[in-house]
């Protein structure tokens, strides 16, 4: 009985050796993928930020070209602008200026 004893007591502590290697085994295992993942995110987020970031400066450009656009359109609607299309795209010249040509035109 003694001997019958020690086998089940060997068997037991090798079963106990092998359960805690399997579980340190598992724990190791699970412990990289969570670092695999904290390293990924981490990644992903710097890659955001950065995104993040031009897109801000789109944005600024953008609002800056809005207002651009905004101050020329008021300037169209001016006297000024009206003349200096009529002069430059249609030759039309004021009532109190001279034009002066060349022989050669």
């Amino acid at each position: 009985m003694k001997g019958n004893k020690y086998l089940i007591r060997s068997a037991k502590k090798r079963q106990n050796r092998f359960s805690v290697t399997l579980v340190i085994i598992v724990v190791i295992l699970l412990a990289v993928v969570l670092g695999v993942g904290k390293y990924n995110n981490r990644k992903k987020l710097a890659e955001y930020e950065k995104q993040k970031e031009q897109l801000a400066a789109q944005i600024e450009s953008e609002q800056e070209r809005a207002t651009e656009i905004e101050e020329y359109e008021k300037y169209t609607k001016t006297k000024k602008y009206a003349e200096e299309v009529a002069k430059e795209k249609l030759g039309l010249v004021g009532e109190d200026e001279i034009i002066f040509k060349s022989e050669n035109e």
